[in-house]
């Protein structure tokens, strides 16, 4: 048997198994562990503000309402199991991320998909300016004299999250893996330690300040309970940023992203419950200026280090809690980019595999919401779960329909695990929105729909440029016209010799334009030009345009105009030729003619612009064109 005939297998000839090779930016991806530090912080540092919300409610009724804390708790841990597993799904059915906006757009329809992207764009915006702005609340109640200064904190660090994100999300996940761990290792020594106790360590963290539990009320109705419910669901934001970021992990990344996604859901779960034990155990009741976390943490630790290390953690984890956004919505933003509903640069990646655009335009809204409230949480709280629960509901009903078409194994179970989700956090989208309603909840109901109109029409922008440019149509087999390449010019150099040298290498006929003032100055410099120009005699025609105005641009492009309009045949380039500086700062040193003469033939005509950068060399070296 020839060497040609022999199997491929053959043991005479097969080396040993190359490696597998590296997916391209494989290393700026995401684990698991890291993908939990870079994506789980919104949801993770709800735990602060959810049973807080929950006993706030309750608390109208007395103590009798505060008994049902660990009920409505448990409701909602269910609800978090019907979201975990139904994203978990999500995940393995949409790997290219995109969460609820994927699904809808699959099975919802095209206007159903912007909603959920809306509602998507809206959480992640406030969930960058509650969890800055909550961060640095906890800071300023713990050194009272930062307080006047919230807003320039909150800016501060609002522009440390965006820079670590501008290196790349591995390197965000590596920054906040620690915050994260001694957040949950608290939290979670905390439940612990509590579970053991028979009565309080300390009170002294609520000593000595007004108990806001309700005196007369003695019964709890549905509504109450439904309210409640509502308002610890606060809780379950996040929970869909693992989904939305799929491409973000490292292959196979539709796994990592589930593991992710269940990791999130048990922690989160336990922490939950194990904080409203606590609470029915040491009779836990509100008071005015004390987080009920922070009396939860001198309850079971004591007011001692453990206390402290409790807040010192939570200041830490709210502030940066932000870093899910950062996340997530570059990642959907790009999805719209490619689906032709947000400009198409929020689609290009950086080095870092950083959707850079993204992270800018988050950072730049965010600020602007700080700026607005001035960095008060109160004032941005009332707008934050509208727009989850609004994206929670359309994802589950688009799943609903996704089991009912694909009817894989248990299929039926999958459909009422998705309908419940879909009913409850419909529910409780209604709810919030109508309690919420004068404290702002308006807002973001008007800006929902307005961002869907903003969607809409650059879809259509980029719909009429298609059908302008006739993209997915054979054109026409290629002509040659008559070409003239127009060189503006003001004196005689060696930028101007490379400018006609490269003009005669583009078209037929070159032409040099040069533009005249009607002062005396701008006439002898012309006579001087016209003499050199005959002298050097580039075979190459030197017009001159008089203007009485004191302009570049209008003189060339009215030129162009004539051309256009005497052969209008004539393809025009305007070859505009400008040296390159050596160092940043001597871009200073330019007049920038040339941008300006570019920008007026641009407006006013249908001419190529060239702009040609040339590089001088240092002395006793040849220059060269970049």
């Amino acid at each position: 048997m020839t060497a040609l005939s022999m199997p491929a297998d053959s043991a005479d000839t097969a080396g040993p198994p190359e490696p597998p090779r590296p997916v391209p930016g494989e290393r700026h991806r995401l684990t698991a562990v890291q993908g939990l530090a870079a994506l789980s912080l919104d949801a993770m540092a709800s735990v602060a503000y959810g049973p807080e919300a929950i006993v706030l409610v309750l608390a109208t009724a007395g103590g009798v309402g505060l008994g049902y804390t660990l009920p409505v708790t448990l409701a909602i841990a269910a609800l978090l199991a019907v979201l975990v597993a139904s994203y978990r799904q999500v995940i393995a059915a949409f790997p290219d991320g995109g969460g609820a906006y994927a699904v809808a757009r699959a099975h919802l329809g095209r206007r159903t998909s912007l909603v959920a992207a809306a509602s998507l764009v809206l959480d992640y915006v406030l969930n960058v300016a509650v969890s800055v702005t909550a961060g640095v609340a906890a800071l300023t109640s713990a050194f009272p004299a930062l307080y006047d200064d919230r807003l320039l904190l909150c800016l501060a660090v609002l522009l440390l999250v965006t820079g670590v994100n501008l290196r790349g999300i591995v390197d965000s996940a590596r920054v906040f893996i620690v915050p994260t761990a001694v957040f949950v290792g608290s939290i979670l020594t905390l439940i612990v330690v509590g579970l053991f106790r028979s009565a309080p360590a300390s009170t002294e963290a609520a000593a000595g300040h007004a108990s806001i539990v309700g005196d007369s009320a003695t019964t709890v109705g549905a509504l109450l309970l439904v309210k409640a419910f509502a308002s610890g669901c606060s809780a379950l934001t996040g929970v869909e940023a693992v989904a939305n970021a799929v491409p973000s992990f490292r292959t196979p990344a539709a796994r990592r992203a589930q593991r992710t996604e269940v990791a999130l859901g048990a922690l989160l779960g336990v922490m939950l419950i194990g904080l409203s034990v606590l609470i029915g155990r040491f009779h836990l009741q509100p008071v005015e200026g004390v987080t009920v976390l922070a009396q939860l943490a001198d309850a079971s630790l004591g007011h001692g280090w453990g206390f402290y290390l409790v807040q010192f953690a939570t200041v830490v984890l709210l502030a940066l809690a932000a870093n899910t956004s950062f996340g997530g919505l570059p990642v959907l933003m790009s999805l719209l980019a490619r689906d032709n509903y947000l400009p198409h640069l929020f689609q290009l990646k950086a080095d870092r595999e950083v959707h850079r655009h993204g992270v800018v335009a988050l950072a730049a809204v965010a600020g602007v919401l700080l700026f607005f409230s001035g960095g008060d949480t109160n004032t941005l709280v009332p707008l934050f779960a509208i727009g989850v629960f609004v994206g929670f509901t359309i994802c589950q009903t688009g799943m609903v329909i996704h089991w009912r078409i694909d009817r894989s194994a248990g299929w039926r179970l999958k459909v009422l695990l998705n309908g419940l989700g879909a009913v409850l956090t419909g529910v409780s989208a209604v709810v919030v929105s109508a309690t919420k309603f004068t404290e702002g909840a308006w807002s973001v109901l008007i800006a929902l729909p307005m961002l869907v109109v903003l969607f809409e029409c650059v879809h259509g922008a980029y719909g009429n440029l298609d059908e302008r440019m006739e993209f997915g149509r054979v054109p026409a087999a290629p002509h040659r016209s008559r070409s003239l390449v127009i060189v503006p010019v003001s004196h005689l150099s060696r930028l101007t010799r490379e400018a006609v040298n490269a003009a005669v290498s583009l078209g037929d006929e070159v032409r040099a334009v040069t533009v005249v003032h009607q002062d005396e100055d701008d006439r002898a410099a012309a006579r001087t030009l016209r003499r050199d120009w005959e002298r050097w005699n580039p075979g190459v025609e030197l017009v001159e345009l008089t203007t009485r105005r004191r302009t570049i641009g209008r003189p060339v492009s009215e030129y162009v105009r004539k051309i256009y309009r005497y052969h209008p045949g004539t393809r025009v380039t305007v070859l505009i030729a400008e040296v390159e500086p050596d160092r940043l700062w001597q871009r200073l040193l330019q007049n920038q003619r040339g941008a300006v003469l570019a920008r007026a033939v641009r407006r006013d005509t249908a001419a190529v612009i060239c702009r040609l950068r040339f590089r001088l060399a240092a002395p006793g070296r040849a220059a060269k064109a970049p």
